[in-house]
């Protein structure tokens, strides 16, 4: 007989990364299925909109991953009535200067993508998780990437940030092993969305390093992985998921 499902209808979430992508798409289908969706990125004009898709079953919420204070304040910047958050979907990620030898590229823009990948994500997570161990009650999502398991040339720390996402995922899981909170990594082969723009701010060379590769995954398809782990009755926990697309050797 199947245990009981817990997730998502009725649950509260916070999406980062939500203005566009997968975390966009993460956000409309925890809200097509019953959950409450804090929707959290630096982009207002775009939380706003995406807001008014939603409807009252979201919330809007500015926050810079990579600023200590926008994230310290977090709670105090909610309702009382969503504070209580049962779901964190680590998303908000780039690759901003990326796909490049290690030389070529300049420290900052290295920096940069480890503040916001691993050290973001880390914060976030220290951010909420009081509130689940509290109530001993929560679900942790954190979107890496195949890179977090094989590495290639040109992504030395785009790949070494995913690898600090895989190594980090598992041991919180073995930190919450026994207890209420559960913690999912999802590890997603190359997905069509506005990343590869934003790694190069080109239209063109975005365009065509996708339809180079064929078949790509969409930010659906991401979205419905989340929402499998998050739906599995409290005993089962979901550890890792690899998706990739089929023309992806």
């Amino acid at each position: 007989m199947a245990g009981k499902v817990e997730f998502p209808a009725g649950a509260t979430a916070l999406v980062t990364g939500a203005t566009s992508g997968i975390g966009e798409s993460i956000a409309t289908t925890l809200v097509q299925n019953g959950c409450r969706v804090i929707c959290a990125g630096r982009r207002v004009d775009k939380l706003a909109v995406l807001g008014e898709t939603l409807g009252p079953a979201s919330r809007a919420l500015a926050l810079d991953v990579t600023d200590a204070s926008s994230l310290e304040s977090l709670a105090s910047r909610l309702p009382e009535d969503w504070r209580d958050i049962d779901i964190l979907v680590n998303n908000a990620g780039h690759d901003e200067g990326g796909r490049r030898r290690f030389d070529e590229g300049e420290a900052e823009q290295w920096a940069s993508i480890i503040e916001t990948n691993v050290i973001g994500l880390i914060r976030t997570t220290h951010a909420v998780i009081p509130g689940m161990v509290a109530r001993d009650h929560g679900h942790i999502v954190n979107i890496g990437s195949i890179a977090g398991l094989t590495p290639y040339a040109t992504g030395t720390i785009y790949a070494g940030s995913k690898h600090a996402v895989h190594g980090f995922s598992e041991s919180l899981r073995l930190d919450f092993a026994g207890t209420g909170i559960r913690v999912t990594e999802i590890l997603p082969g190359l997905v069509r969305t506005n990343f590869a723009l934003n790694r190069w701010h080109d239209q063109k060379r975005a365009d065509s390093f996708y339809d180079d590769f064929g078949d790509c995954l969409s930010p659906d398809d991401i979205a419905r992985t989340v929402l499998f782990a998050l739906q599995q009755p409290p005993h089962v926990v979901i550890s890792q998921l690899v998706i990739v697309p089929s023309a992806q050797h």
